[in-house]
């Protein structure tokens, strides 16, 4: 038998390039922001660097002239929690509830995920519009959050429609049979088994609301939230500060995530574990 060739061809060279291309126009202008955060005291938006500091970090949290940007990071942090839980938990029994047919099923999916294709701001001036109607006063946890809720409910359902799909019922069967009630099913085998989906869930909703713009803008009152914060500095803001925001929100973005890929880590892990130790 022929041994097959292992040359490469110039597809697989432009592949390669088209790839380096793609990985350096995304991450690239992140990098450079990277940098540029770490300016000296006298280092100004543009290269060439003027030393390596941490000052405009300490700058940035110390100095009262770029706002409350301390209260933005704490608030956007708060309704991003927020948004990961309430997405989590309404997802999970909104895709549990869609395994079966029911009456308006169809009409209720669709108009669950409308909001996806309408403008954000539109949708963020409609709510505040309601919420003046009903006489309540608009506030970040309260119009905000429900400003975010419509854009993280409808990505959430999809993400656990697309769990569900591979999820195995038999395994709830096999407890029915042995007398399980529901409640214990859902806590002992179906919750257990789709935590992984629930982590992905709630992953894309802290991320979706804590960088939320659109939507923030009509909703959040008189405390605005760190995107919004963000917004004004880039009028006013002519400093590394600028930069060292840009870091500390990317930071924590990557945090999130990290936090959740451990964590579906130390569920597979466990996993095994139980099955080897049953085998």
């Amino acid at each position: 038998m022929a041994l097959q060739s292992t040359r490469r061809g110039p597809a697989f060279y432009l592949l390669a390039l088209f790839f380096a291309l793609f990985v350096a126009f995304l991450y690239g202008p992140m990098l450079i922001i990277f940098l540029l955060s770490f300016q000296g005291p006298t280092g100004g938006l543009t290269f060439p660097m003027r030393g390596v500091s941490t000052h405009w970090f300490s700058d940035l949290w110390g100095s009262s002239r770029y706002g409350d940007l301390g209260g933005a990071f704490w608030r956007s942090v708060l309704l991003g929690v927020l948004s990961m839980l309430i997405t989590a938990v309404c997802c999970l029994f909104a895709g549990l509830a869609f395994r079966r047919r029911f009456w308006g099923a169809g009409p209720l999916f669709y108009l669950s995920i409308v909001s996806l294709v309408i403008p954000g701001i539109l949708l963020g001036l409609g709510i505040s519009q309601l919420f003046q109607l009903l006489g309540f006063r608009l506030h970040w946890w309260l119009s905000a959050l429900g400003a975010h809720l419509s854009w993280t409910l409808p990505f959430g359902l999809l993400i656990m429609f697309a769990v569900l799909n591979r999820f195995d019922s038999s395994w709830e069967e096999a407890a029915r049979d042995a007398g399980a009630r529901p409640s214990q099913i859902l806590t002992y085998i179906t919750v257990p088994i789709l935590f992984p989906g629930l982590i992905a869930v709630a992953l894309f909703g802290f991320t979706l609301s804590y960088d939320e713009l659109p939507r923030s803008l009509l909703t959040v009152g008189g405390s605005n939230t760190l995107p919004i914060e963000i917004s004004n500095m880039t009028t006013n803001v002519t400093t590394p500060a600028l930069y060292a925001i840009g870091t500390v929100t990317s930071a924590v973005s990557f945090l999130v995530i990290a936090i959740a890929f451990v964590a579906i880590a130390v569920i597979q892990k466990s996993r095994a574990r139980a099955r080897g130790g049953k085998a």
